[in-house]
């Protein structure tokens, strides 16, 4: 079968894949230290579940609005307004089968073939394949380590060129867990504002905070700013609700009605019954929430705990999310040589950088119990120790 040429510029998710190994390998019986998964580990909070329960025995089990249910939109919105700044109403608003697929929606609305979009790397796999699926151009930007893998507004301006039409910004990060500061988002937002791009902003990592970090939404920045921005975010990271498939995307409303065109040709509605479990996640208490953020603080401390006392490792220290990305340069093997030596021999999981789009490096995810990272990271130093 000849397949449409655009499945051949697409690479396999890599993260995925080496998740889908991990598993397999559990499944057999060996004892795998799983650091791959961008997962929390913690049951999705009991009222959401009960909320979700609720709406399936009352029947809530038929199509729904293609833009989502009109309480959660507005659910949504007032949550945008009160802890974001932005003044979206639900009409701002598309409820979408889980950020993935609200980031999909976007490209495939805003972009023209050959229309650039500045990524800056390391960079959450999908981001670029959705480019290219939208016939977009991904322009890649790397960024240092000394600078915390932060592009600059000088890297920002720099990679402008007349067929840029987009910027995708991810704070809190995935893959690296930096945070930029409200200071650095007010200095993006000047050359977004200045060069007329439109920027979208991942916030999926928002609530996922530590030692004192403040997120600021770059679209709270100023009203000109704002006129520029579409935020993307959903409900899997905060609220431990992966298999739920809950996202969405705010913007400017005829951004938001072509969106919903589509997706009312694709997907349609999300699940009917488990958008009452996410008003439930908005609207009921956060006490869940922070709960699960201290325990990823303490997670990651130990983590780095351990790295920093490992022969060779060096860590840009996160401040959001659930990540760390140190460099394994001193190892002499590539990130996916390094991966699959490490798997090979200790059994444990990691994602080499090259994924990312950044070589010497492997991003672990704290998202684990402690027993796990103790062990796993015990089996890292051992590794680290036979190589350096």
């Amino acid at each position: 079968m000849k397949l449409a040429a655009r499945v051949g510029q697409l690479s396999p998710s890599m993260t995925l894949a080496i998740d889908a190994k991990a598993k397999a390998m559990k499944a057999e019986g060996i004892s795998v230290c799983n650091f791959s998964v961008g997962e929390p580990d913690f049951p999705t909070p009991e009222h959401i579940r009960v909320a979700a329960t609720q709406a399936l025995e009352a029947g809530k089990t038929k199509y729904g609005p293609v833009a989502g249910e009109p309480k959660l939109r507005t659910a949504i919105a007032d949550k945008l307004q009160k802890e974001n700044g932005l003044c979206y109403g639900a009409e701002n608003i598309i409820v979408t089968n889980g950020g993935k697929h609200s980031l999909y929606n976007l490209m495939m609305a805003l972009l023209d073939p050959g229309d650039e979009v500045i990524i800056p790397a390391p960079y959450w796999v999908s981001y670029p394949e959705m480019v290219k699926l939208a016939a977009g151009v991904p322009v890649i930007v790397q960024t240092d380590p000394a600078n915390q893998f932060k592009i600059t507004p000088e890297q920002l301006r720099q990679a402008i060129t007349p067929k840029t039409k987009l910027f995708v910004l991810n704070s809190p990060s995935n893959p690296t867990g930096v945070v930029y500061t409200p200071d650095e988002i007010r200095a993006l937002a000047t050359v977004i504002v200045e060069e007329n791009l439109y920027v979208v902003s991942d916030e999926i990592y928002e609530k996922l905070l530590y030692d004192g970090a403040e997120h600021l939404s770059i679209g709270a920045v100023s009203p000109e700013a704002y006129d520029r921005t579409i935020v993307s975010s959903g409900f899997a990271k905060a609220y431990s609700m992966t298999g739920w498939r809950i996202g969405y995307l705010a913007g400017p409303v005829d951004l938001i009605k072509a969106c919903i065109t589509i997706q009312g040709h694709s997907t349609s509605n999300v699940c009917t019954f488990a958008q009452y479990g996410a008003i439930a996640a908005l609207e009921g208490e956060q006490n869940c929430v922070e709960a699960m953020r201290l325990a990823f603080a303490e997670r990651r401390q130990v983590m780095l705990d351990y790295l920093t006392a490992m022969p060779g490792m060096t860590c840009v220290k996160p401040n959001g999310a659930f990540y760390l990305m140190p460099s394994i340069q001193a190892a002499g093997l590539s990130s996916l040589e390094f991966g699959e030596a490490l798997l090979e021999e200790h059994q444990v999981v990691v994602i080499p950088s090259i994924a990312f789009g950044s070589d010497g490096y492997i991003r672990i995810s704290y998202a684990t119990d402690l027993e796990t990272i103790h062990r796993g990271m015990k089996k890292l130093d051992q590794f680290m120790r036979s190589r350096v």
